[in-house]
């Protein structure tokens, strides 16, 4: 594995030589050594501003990851439990069937509130209140924990009152407080983004065709049963300091090396800092539920909190991978078989993982042959 920085290093330049993607960053940790932190091309194509390893990048729902994270690291403190009913921490959440909705279904998308109102706007998602007023009065599609749908944007805002309830800090402070902090990337891992931080803030922008799209769309697309067409997480939404700077904690703004530094924390100690236990670990990387996804339409497995396997492996084979992707193409995982954490971060948004699994499969191939 001596050469993989520089293999990494390459497919990356290659990538941005191209016109593929515009900048990157990708971070490889194992047995929690850095072993990779390579960057390519520019941060802000307008201004040229370049690519380093501490710029964050808004990864949209790879985000999802450190949510999860923070939930499991008040669980192992004993705070609250995976099957604690979310009524006993937020009791106006128990209404219209939701009383017996426990953490765990939170985490696994089986609470049965997957969408946002037809009406939100992101001045609506940047008001943590409203939202969670929303989610708690929302009547669920289905009893929770019999079924599952991918909760976009909803995920955020149940996992992260569950924590602001438990707590009584907002998510962002918990996240800074017991991970970020101890870990040494408090300036890399955000939900919401300090004004004064923006500056550092990759810009993004979306793949050629993808505005025209998204407004060709048909009103009854699945993908509009998450939230309206105004929330759809696009360039211009993700460049909005509003946004930027708001607690959304189904998304995140983040570093690769940060990502990275995290999901090795989960597995291994990473200077002295280990976040789980190795029976935690256990538990939250396996399967949780599986079921067909009642939007999409497709089989899914998840793990307390995250996706399983890697990017580009198959979704209904068996992994040690667990992590998760974003819009636009981000992605992050840990896996608990080879030690290896992985985190792309990317400010073109494209329609897939291309990029991540190209990278995903060097860094593989390289573990594999040692």
């Amino acid at each position: 594995m001596n050469d993989l920085q520089q293999q990494v290093q390459t497919a990356i330049d290659g990538l941005v030589e191209s016109g593929a993607e515009r900048g990157l960053q990708v971070a490889v940790y194992r047995h929690g050594e850095p072993v990779v932190d390579a960057v390519a091309g520019v941060a802000d194509h307008e201004t040229g501003r370049p690519v380093t390893p501490d710029t964050p990048f808004y990864a949209y729902s790879t985000g999802k990851g450190a949510t999860a994270t923070v939930a499991h690291v008040l669980v192992e403190r004993g705070v609250f439990d995976y099957d604690t009913p979310i009524v006993e921490l937020w009791p106006e959440f128990g209404v219209h069937g939701k009383e017996a909705a426990t953490v765990r279904h939170a985490l696994t998308h089986t609470v049965g509130v997957p969408g946002i109102p037809a009406d939100t706007t992101p001045e609506d998602l940047c008001d943590w209140d409203k939202m969670c007023e929303v989610v708690a009065a929302a009547e669920p599609w289905w009893e929770p924990g019999t079924r599952t749908a991918y909760h976009a944007y909803t995920f955020g805002y149940i996992v992260g009152e569950i924590v602001r309830r438990a707590t009584g800090k907002p998510i962002s402070q918990v996240l800074r407080e017991e991970v970020a902090a101890p870990l040494g990337i408090a300036d890399e891992l955000f939900f919401g983004v300090p004004e004064s931080e923006l500056g550092r803030l990759a810009r993004l922008e979306d793949e050629e065709g993808s505005a025209e799209s998204l407004a060709a769309m048909p009103d009854d697309s699945p993908f509009l049963k998450w939230g309206p067409r105004a929330t759809f997480p696009t360039a211009d939404f993700g460049n909005r300091p509003d946004v930027l700077m708001a607690d959304i904690p189904a998304g995140g703004k983040m570093s690769a090396r940060a990502l990275a530094r995290m999901y090795a924390a989960l597995m291994d100690e990473v200077d002295g800092v280990r976040l789980l236990s190795p029976e935690r670990l256990r538990e939250v990387s396996a399967v949780a539920f599986s079921g067909v996804d009642e939007i999409m339409g497709n089989p899914v497995s998840w793990a307390l909190g995250y996706a399983l396997g890697h990017p580009g492996g198959d979704p209904e084979g068996p992994s040690t991978a667990f992590g998760m992707g974003g819009a636009g193409g981000s992605n992050a995982y840990s896996d608990t078989a080879t030690g290896v954490a992985f985190a792309l971060t990317k400010n073109r948004l494209t329609a897939d993982f291309g990029a991540a699994e190209q990278v995903a499969g060097i860094v593989t191939k390289a573990v594999a042959d040692g």
